[in-house]
C-alpha cells in the first residue's frame, strides 16, 4: 500500500512539474511583432521629348593672345625711366619699356660715322676730276650728313666705274658697318610693341643686364585665348566662328567667346582635339580658369536627365499606374559631366527625378503630389 501511494505521488509530481514548466514558458514567450508595410514616396515628372542641344564641356586657363617675353640682346646697366619697371605698370604702344646705358657703344658708333665721313671727304677731289657728273650728288650727301642723326642711304651708282671706284675706297664697307652699329644701338632701348601691361619684372634700375637675360613679360590684356581639348568624335562638328559660353568655377559670371582655330591633329593618347577660343572682357585676367560650353549638335526626340538616374548606363525607372516601379531600357546619346541625353522613352511617361535606395522592378511606391 505504501509503495502504491509513493508511486502515485511521484506521477503527480512529474505531471505538476511539466504543467508548471509549460505555464512558465508560455508566460515568458513574447508575442510575434507585427510589421506595418511601408510604401516609399517617389518624385516624378512627365517626360517631354524635344530637341536637346549637345553641349561639349571643357575647361582651361586663359592666356593673353598678344604676349611677349622680354630678353636683352645687348649688355649694359639698366637706367631709371619715367615709369617704374614693375609688374602692373601700363605702357602704350611705342613707349619705352626700359633702356640700358649705351655711352660706350654710342662713342664707338660715332667713331665709325666719323670714319665714313672722312672717307667720303677724301674722294671728293678725285670725283671732281674723274667723275664730274657724279660729284654733285656726293657733295650733297656729305652736306646732309649729320653725326647726331641716323646715317642716310648712300647715293645710287650711275655706272659700274663709279661703283668700283667707291667700293675700292672702302666706303661701302664703312657705310654698312655704321648701319650695323646703329641697329645694335637701337636695342639698348626696348619699346612696347603694343599697348599693354607688364606682368613680370626680373630686373631693377642699376642692375647689370647681360646678353640673353630675361627681363620680364608683357601682355595685351584686351584679348585672351583659351585652349580646350574636345573628344575627337566631335571634331567634324567644331567650326571656326562657333559661339562659346564661358563661365567661372563658381558659375557666377558668364562670358561669350568664339572658336578661332581648331587643330588638325588628334592626340594619339587621349584621342582629343584642341580648339582655341578667343574671349574679351575687362574682368578677365591671365591665368584665370574657365569652363567652356560648346554647342556641337542637337538630338531630336530626346530628354536630358542627371547621370545618377541612369541604371547600368542602359535603363531608367518609371512609375506605371501611379504605383508600380518599372525599369525601362533607353539609349544614351551623350554623356556630360553631370547630365546624360537619352532616347527611347515615351512622352508623358512618369520618370523618377531622384534616386530611390533599394529600388527594384515591380516595387510598389507612392507618388509625391506636392509641387
Amino acid at each position: 500500500m505504501r509503495k502504491v501511494i509513493l508511486a502515485i505521488l511521484g506521477v503527480l509530481s512529474i505531471a505538476g512539474a511539466i504543467l508548471l514548466g509549460n505555464y512558465l514558458i508560455d508566460k515568458n514567450q513574447k508575442p510575434k511583432p507585427k510589421f506595418k508595410k511601408q510604401i516609399k514616396t517617389v518624385f516624378v515628372e512627365n517626360v517631354e521629348n524635344k530637341e536637346i542641344p549637345i553641349i561639349l564641356s571643357a575647361s582651361g586657363n586663359l592666356t593673353a593672345k598678344n604676349k611677349i617675353e622680354i630678353f636683352s640682346e645687348v649688355q649694359g646697366v639698366l637706367k631709371t625711366s619715367n615709369k617704374l619697371f614693375k609688374p602692373g605698370t601700363n605702357y602704350y604702344r611705342g613707349e619705352t619699356l626700359l633702356s640700358l646705358n649705351n655711352d660706350e657703344f654710342y662713342a664707338s658708333l660715332q667713331s665709325q660715322k666719323s670714319n665714313l665721313y672722312n672717307l667720303i671727304t677724301a674722294i671728293l677731289p678725285d670725283l671732281r676730276l674723274d667723275y664730274p657728273n657724279e660729284f654733285s650728288k656726293w657733295e650733297s650727301y656729305l652736306k646732309g650728313f649729320n653725326m647726331n642723326n641716323s646715317t642716310p642711304k648712300i647715293p645710287e651708282f650711275s655706272s659700274d666705274k663709279e661703283k668700283y671706284f667707291i667700293s675700292g675706297r672702302g666706303i661701302i664697307t664703312a657705310y654698312y658697318n655704321v648701319k650695323n652699329l646703329e641697329v645694335r644701338l637701337s636695342k639698348y632701348k626696348i619699346r612696347a610693341p603694343f599697348s599693354g601691361i607688364l606682368t613680370e619684372a626680373l630686373v631693377s634700375p642699376g642692375s647689370l643686364v647681360r646678353v640673353g637675360q630675361k627681363l620680364g613679360e608683357f601682355i595685351d590684356p584686351s584679348v585672351y585665348e583659351m585652349e580646350v581639348s574636345i573628344n575627337s568624335e566631335f571634331a567634324d562638328l567644331l567650326k571656326v566662328g562657333n559661339s562659346v559660353t564661358l563661365t567661372n568655377l563658381e558659375k557666377t559670371k558668364e562670358y561669350t567667346g568664339k572658336v578661332v582655330r581648331v587643330n588638325g591633329k588628334v592626340d594619339q593618347v587621349s584621342q582629343t582635339i584642341k580648339a582655341f577660343i578667343d574671349v574679351k572682357h575687362k574682368d578677365l585676367k591671365e591665368g584665370m580658369f574657365l569652363e567652356a560650353n560648346l554647342v556641337a549638335k542637337s538630338e531630336s526626340n530626346a530628354i536630358e536627365i542627371p547621370r545618377k538616374l541612369l541604371i547600368d548606363n542602359t535603363a531608367v525607372y518609371t512609375v506605371k499606374n501611379d504605383s508600380i516601379l518599372s525599369l525601362v531600357s533607353v539609349q544614351p546619346v551623350y554623356f556630360g559631366t553631370d547630365k546624360v541625353v537619352i532616347k527611347g522613352i515615351e512622352n508623358d511617361a512618369k520618370i523618377l527625378t531622384q534616386t530611390l535606395p533599394g529600388a527594384f522592378d515591380g516595387m510598389v511606391v507612392k507618388i509625391n503630389k506636392k509641387k
